[in-house]
């Protein structure tokens, strides 16, 4: 076998780097912006018109000293991919989504030599990505424990086309842009990665209901919505010890994955004629109402039936409306005032929730909480305007973009 210098230059990086026992750490005489396994061309899923996808190839810029080639290795489809697929809200068409996904360092600036929270980082090592708060806004200036907030905040996969390209997850790869927030998560299989983002929603979810002082380990604790992210919330709220978890859906699939993540019992609002006698069930179930209710669907009328499920004194998070899907009404005499309800809104994430959530999902996978299971599709990079169908049809949980 014929060798050439960049081979060897491949195989001298490995061998230290296995000496070392830390990818991480930089080797002295190696270029760490190169990698020969790198082509200088790759592909793109772009999101060209509205319902339409197109696989386009482009030529992968040079980085600079404070940015990072990632080589995609997947990225799970949320329903905000979704909205944005069918009604382009945002205004970003053309654009690269998909921003719950993962990959593998492949060029590394050289001002870059750790990650968000201070682990080393390098060449080989796997990575996930967070906001991009703007640091300027007011909110960015008066509020820094609540980056989520920021008014200009950025997110791979929601940036509108630019010279760069690779600026969302549905690719081969990935630029990580300066002022981006990183985490190295070598320690996870591909699964679990591509959930950390959604889990990350979840826990920001649980920390915000946990600001109420209400939910505690014997709370009857409501779960509306068993979708990818109340389902997630399940397991997070079912890590923290809570037993009494019943979750409302009406969907047969998404139930039975709600008793494989901690539900005590599943109730299916179809089965109900109003949500008269849905309330009936659910204090049947409680007594007197939930002690704590997350709702988690983006449907307004389930926004306004969830604050009859909760008891006197209880709480509420409202965890479903990431974009306008509508009003709802509410009565604030009975259904707010009358009960003292204490409420809170839950807005994606901050990056110090990601800490956490990656704590989390090693606890979930400690208790074995099937966590992964909610990863029931997978897509090639030419196939994700049927992975899009999939997720609107609602034929599986969590459908995912692999880079095989």
């Amino acid at each position: 076998m014929e060798l050439n210098s960049i081979d060897i230059e491949s195989i001298v990086k490995q061998v230290i780097s296995e000496v070392s026992g830390d990818k991480g750490q930089e080797v002295k005489g190696i270029d760490r912006v190169s990698s020969p396994v790198v082509p200088k061309r790759a592909k793109v899923a772009m999101l060209t018109e509205k319902r339409k996808i197109e696989v386009k190839e482009f030529e992968i810029p040079d980085i600079s000293d404070d940015e990072m080639l990632i080589k995609v290795e997947g990225c799970g489809i949320c329903g905000t991919d979704v909205h944005e697929y069918k009604n382009d809200p945002f205004s970003l068409i053309p654009v690269v989504l998909g921003h719950e996904g993962t990959g593998e360092i492949v060029k590394i600036g050289k001002n870059i030599n750790q990650d968000t929270v201070g682990n080393s980082i390098g060449i080989g090592d796997k990575i996930v990505t967070c906001t991009i708060p703007c640091g300027e806004c007011h909110n960015c200036l008066t509020m820094s424990d609540r980056d989520n907030l920021c008014e200009n905040s950025g997110i791979y996969g929601l940036i509108a086309d630019d010279d760069k390209k690779f600026n969302g997850w549905f690719s081969e790869y990935l630029i990580i842009r300066k002022g981006s927030t990183y985490f190295k998560v070598n320690d996870m299989d591909l699964k679990t990665r591509m959930l950390i983002e959604p889990a990350a929603v979840a826990v920001h979810a649980v920390e915000r209901a946990k600001s109420t002082g209400l939910l505690s380990f014997n709370s009857n604790v409501i779960i509306q919505g068993c979708g990818p992210i109340g389902l997630m919330v399940m397991a997070v709220v079912r890590t923290m010890g809570v037993e009494n978890i019943i979750a409302v859906d009406g969907d047969i699939n998404r139930l039975e994955m709600a008793k494989k993540l901690g539900a005590k019992h599943t109730v299916n609002f179809r089965h109900y004629k109003d949500n008269e006698q849905l309330k009936l069930r659910i204090k049947e179930i409680t007594k007197v109402g939930a002690d704590f209710a997350f709702q988690c669907t983006g449907v307004p009328q389930a926004a306004a039936n969830i604050w009859g499920f909760v008891k006197r004194g209880g709480g509420l998070c409202e965890v479903g409306f990431f974009v306008d899907n509508g009003n709802c009404s509410i009565n604030p005499h009975f259904d707010m005032c009358n009960k003292e309800i204490t409420a809170v809104g839950s807005w994606v994430y901050k990056v110090s929730d990601y800490p956490i959530t990656l704590d989390f999902l090693r606890r979930a996978k400690g208790i074995n909480l099937p966590v992964n299971d909610l990863i029931t599709h997978e897509y090639p990079l030419d196939e994700l305007n049927e992975a899009m169908d999939t997720n609107m049809k609602q034929t599986g949980i969590k459908i995912a973009y692999v880079n095989k």
